[in-house]
């Protein structure tokens, strides 16, 4: 039976999270093994055939921009290379997909949250009002610690509502929060994975490391968005802010970059619901590339990812930088 990989996509409404660390793919498979589908080829080729037993394809989400910030919705499979390792793959398999979404909210209901929870939650409603039938979501709200609010649900109304009634305070528990949003991942029904995080400040109360939390992210198939809400003049003057809060911006960008998501930090609290309906435009404008290995060890190691776009102008495309190969 075919084995297929897919990295998902993860919201985070900057969150933290802490504690030892378990990675959610703990089973020695980075990227996440899927049961057989129907096995699907570029448009206008003929029907491939099924993959050998011990084939695995491997399914990389790109969400493309101009540098300008547009979606760039018109490519095809020729505009894309895509290399592992240093050596170019071909490409078997190419799509737009708008398929549902398992997408986690990790919400900063710290005490410095306080002036910000309306246009937060007016964010958090414009992105679920933008939600098909069949995506689901979870809640996770953090102070000093992390707090599953609402497990999975196909209702967003649940979600908004709690936001709606949150009460800040304490400090911020941002790695914290997204290591259970990776152990919450593991009962997602979709292929598609989003963690969206809300938060306006650095990680200042985890157990979990930054490098743990970085790590579980590798080994996980899911990508990051965050909408940092920070303190900027504060930040301009470092002496200002202790060093966990000087480092926010620069964690979130590191950890949506390595997964192929994004860091949209907000300058004005006006500005979030245009944001959100950003970030979900940005999951439901995706191409999906897929490409069996050249490399066909089960070998455990991780492979990096490489993808060059070219369509007449300088384009700017996000996507899952690597994954981790089976292991025997």
């Amino acid at each position: 039976m075919a084995v297929t990989w897919r990295w998902g996509v993860a919201l985070l409404w900057l969150a933290p999270a802490g504690m030892a660390f378990q990675s959610p793919g703990s089973d020695g498979v980075g990227v996440a093994a899927r049961v057989k589908r129907e096995p699907r080829s570029i448009p206008g080729e003929a029907p491939r055939a099924e993959l050998r037993v011990d084939a695995s394809l491997v399914e990389v989400p790109v969400h493309v921009t101009t540098f300008q910030g547009q979606a760039v919705t018109n490519l095809k499979p020729e505009n894309f290379r895509v290399l592992e390792d240093g050596v170019e793959q071909k490409i078997t398999y190419f799509t737009r997909d708008d398929a549902p979404l398992s997408v986690g909210l990790l919400f900063d209901a710290s005490g410095s949250m306080q002036n910000k929870i309306g246009k937060s939650a007016e964010a958090s409603a414009a992105f679920v009002k933008t939600s098909n039938p069949q995506d689901e979501f979870f809640l996770i709200e953090f102070s000093d610690k992390p707090k599953l609010a609402v497990p999975f649900s196909m209702n967003p109304e649940a979600i908004y509502k709690r936001i709606a009634r949150m009460r800040p305070f304490g400090r911020t528990a941002l790695l914290d929060a997204i290591h259970m949003a990776l152990l919450q991942m593991k009962n997602a029904k979709n292929l598609r994975k989003a963690i969206v995080i809300v938060s306006d400040g650095g990680d200042n109360r985890s157990r979990y490391t930054a490098g743990e939390v970085k790590e579980g992210m590798l080994e996980s198939d899911v990508q990051l968005y965050a909408m940092g809400i920070f303190d900027w003049p504060a930040l301009r003057s470092v002496k200002r802010l202790p060093v966990e809060e000087r480092n926010g911006p620069r964690l979130l960008d590191e950890l949506a970059e390595e997964t192929g998501g994004r860091h949209y930090p907000v300058e004005e609290l006006d500005d979030l619901p245009s944001i959100s309906e950003r970030i979900s435009r940005d999951l439901r404008n995706e191409y999906v590339i897929g490409y069996s290995p050249s490399n066909a060890a089960r070998d455990g190691k991780y492979r990096r990812i490489q993808l060059e776009v070219a369509g007449g102008e300088k384009l700017k495309a996000d996507y899952r930088h690597g994954y981790y190969a089976p292991a025997q």
